[in-house]
């Protein structure tokens, strides 16, 4: 069986725009995808000497959103360069996706990962919410307000912290990153590249 770990967070625009191209080429290779939701800004970037963006230069703020634009246009996915809820605080998200993983299921973690991205790049919607995110969670089948509870319950809580130590081992720095048998992607301009690996 081909298994993708998907490293990804909630809050991300890049992730955004990878997320269902990725679940489209696991399709394509019959691929089975193990979302991970883990602590990147709260853990992987201070030990990677990432930074949040708002600590980052001019210069390179302004070129994300060149190439956030660039990428939006070519791919034909909807995302708002300045939504109104961003930067917007992650952990809630990422830990309640975390939670639908132990209770519902990968497949349907990703289908909650889809709308909580959505969310923030095309709907407007502020994925720190406690209502908002229930609300999120009930439009992709699922209990909504259970799993928000459920982001705190130990198994939850061990799964995330288990994720953010895995990419500690792995060497992750950023989000989206996939590894595919011990090989690893950063970004989602990576897809293609991981589309080869799936292939050989």
């Amino acid at each position: 069986m081909k298994i993708i770990r998907y490293y990804l967070a909630p809050r991300s625009p890049w992730t955004y725009l990878g997320h269902e191209r990725l679940i489209t080429l696991a399709r394509k290779h019959e691929a089975d995808i193990e979302p991970r939701p883990f602590a990147l800004g709260e853990v992987i970037f201070p030990m990677s000497g990432g930074q949040q963006l708002k600590d980052r230069p001019p210069q390179r703020q302004a070129y994300r959103l060149v190439e956030l634009k660039r990428w939006s246009t070519y791919l034909g996915i909807p995302l708002n360069l300045h939504p109104k809820h961003f930067p917007v605080e992650e952990t809630s998200a990422a830990r309640m996706v975390a939670a639908t993983i132990v209770q519902d299921g990968n497949d349907a973690a990703l289908r909650l990962t889809g709308a909580l991205l959505r969310a923030v790049w095309a709907e407007e919607r502020d994925i720190s919410d406690a209502r908002t995110l229930a609300e999120i969670g009930n439009e992709c089948g699922l209990d909504g307000a259970a799993l928000y509870e459920a982001r705190m319950t130990p198994p939850a809580v061990a799964l995330f912290d288990k994720n953010t130590q895995a990419a500690v081992q792995l060497q992750v720095f950023g989000a989206p990153w996939y590894e595919y048998e011990g090989e690893s992607f950063w970004g989602q301009d990576r897809l293609d590249f991981l589309d080869r690996a799936l292939a050989r």
